[in-house]
Parts: structure tokens; sequence; C-alpha cells
């Protein structure tokens, strides 16, 4: 399973946060194991994700984190800084670099916009990525819009 920083779920609301807030780093390290299931529960069945003799073929340097692990990994900077009575509105990622297994992944986020909506909720727009420690390479990007009760 992956390592990752502990953020304490809490009662954010939209008031409380601000244009260039920035959420909590998180960091996850996937292993080869955690690949194998994540493939295995998603019907995956790309052999880059758990052989690394395969992958290797295909020139990595071992088997790769799966697009969409990336994105969860993201989903769950979103989710764990919004807290409880928060809501994932809207999430758009683009994977732009591989990684593998022992790279420690860092998300982060920033706020870039509130609007209130109506009477009981507005969203905050996030610019969120998750960079290889190791090298500062930019593994993911993306966008996200997160519903906070007033």
């Amino acid at each position: 399973m992956s390592e990752s920083s502990t953020t304490t779920s809490r009662d954010l609301r939209f008031g409380s946060v601000g244009v260039g807030d920035r959420l909590p780093e998180m960091r996850h390290v996937p292993t080869r194991l955690q690949l194998f299931r994540y493939s295995a529960v998603t019907w995956n069945s790309h052999r880059i994700h758990f052989d690394p003799d395969y992958a290797a073929h295909e020139g990595y340097p071992d088997v790769l984190v799966q697009s969409h692990l990336h994105g969860a990994f993201l989903v769950t900077l979103c989710t764990e800084w919004a807290g409880a009575s928060g809501r994932l509105a809207r999430l758009e990622v683009s994977v732009r670099r591989f990684a593998v297994p022992g790279d420690v992944l860092v998300c982060a986020g920033e706020v870039t916009g509130v609007e209130q909506v109506d009477g009981t909720h507005g969203l905050v727009h996030l610019s969120v990525t998750e960079t290889r420690e190791s090298d500062a390479t930019v593994c993911a990007i993306a966008t996200a819009s997160v519903a906070l009760p007033l």
C-alpha cells in the first residue's frame, strides 16, 4: 500500500479559504504489490503495470504506476483537504510522466478561485500537482472544484 502523510479531517467552510491558500502536501510511495492489486481491481491487464520484464522490453525502468492511480492520489489530496463537509465536484487530470514503485510522489495544491454558488455552498477551484520528489518531475497535473458549505 502507499504511504501518505496524515491530514486531519476538519469541518472546512467556504468562507475560511481564499485564493493562494495551499493544501497540505501528501506523499505516496507506490509499491509493486499496490500496482498489481490496482491492476487487478480495475481489470487493467496491460503488462507494463505488473510484469517488470515486459516493462523493460517496452523501455521502462520498472513497472509503471497506472494513470488512474496518479489520479486517485490527486483525488485523495482534494477530498482529505475538503474534509467530511466538502464534496469533490469536478476533477480534470493529465498524466505527464511515468512513475515506478519506490518513487516518492508529492501531491500539492493551491486555491485558484472561489465562487459562491447559492445560499448554502460555494465552489473552491484548485490547481493540483503530483511531483516525483527525487528529481522534481511533474508526473500529473489537475484542476479541481470542491463544493464547501457556507
